[in-house]
């Protein structure tokens, strides 16, 4: 048995983490603690305080009970908001909390992009512009090269958490670019996980989403690997090593 952590803001979108282990199918379970989200609001100052230590850190505990042999903060926004070095420092005291290997959704993106070999990506966000912006900035510190951002302007989570197939597809098809190598959807709050396989169909390309590289992440940091064709391409990766 696997079991991995995820920190994971207020209600929105955790039920895609009982999905995904349903379509992983494996010895790996997924176990979600929230953690305070504070203002419920996508601007920078409210993510600087959702991503906070003391917020991280106060949820560790319950994860470590639960037998958790990782820690991946499953927040997008309230990771790169610090920016490339104090994302790292986040995720440092994280692991110094936690006494586990640790991770944050931005990084699962920038360690996907390396998977699927994607460089040039294009971002469909539920954000606002500005703080797209900083998902784009972060992206290229990685070395990525960002052809296209497109917010979609909204601002809480809740909202976000009400999308369904036909918002999620608009968004995704506005925000591509013909020489993207992989879309972006960079919103823990946004229901995906059933919609992976369907969007890389769709658009014709890899689609990774915060939920979806989230839990990839979380795997790569205990060096697991699965075969999960329903959760898109970066899940079908060789060589796969399936329990």
């Amino acid at each position: 048995m696997t079991s991995l952590g995820f920190l994971y803001p207020g209600h929105s979108a955790e039920d895609d983490y009982p999905r995904i282990e349903m379509l992983i199918d494996s010895d790996v379970r997924l176990p979600v603690v929230h953690t305070d989200i504070g203002e419920d609001a996508h601007r920078v100052d409210a993510l600087l305080k959702m991503g906070a230590p003391d917020r991280l850190a106060a949820g560790v505990e319950e994860l470590r009970l639960s037998g958790a042999e990782a820690v991946v903060w499953a927040c997008t926004s309230g990771s790169f908001v610090f920016g490339w070095d104090g994302a790292h420092e986040q995720v440092r005291g994280l692991a110094r909390a936690a006494g586990l290997p640790a991770s944050s959704t931005s990084f699962a993106f920038a360690h996907a992009l390396r998977e699927v070999r994607a460089r040039r990506v294009a971002v469909a966000a539920t954000y606002p512009e500005d703080v797209a912006d900083h998902f784009a900035t972060f992206l290229k510190a990685a070395g990525a090269e960002v052809l296209a951002v497109r917010g979609s302007g909204i601002i809480t989570a809740a909202e976000v958490g009400t999308w369904g197939w036909d918002e999620i597809l608009a968004m995704a098809r506005a925000g591509d670019h013909p020489d993207a190598d992989a879309v972006l959807l960079p919103d823990t709050a946004l229901h995906t996980a059933a919609y992976v396989r369907d969007l890389e169909s769709e658009l014709g390309k890899p689609v990774l989403t915060a939920n979806q590289v989230s839990v990839w992440e979380a795997l790569r940091l205990v060096d697991r690997r699965v075969n999960a064709p329903a959760l898109g391409a970066l899940f079908t990766k060789e060589p796969v090593v399936q329990v």
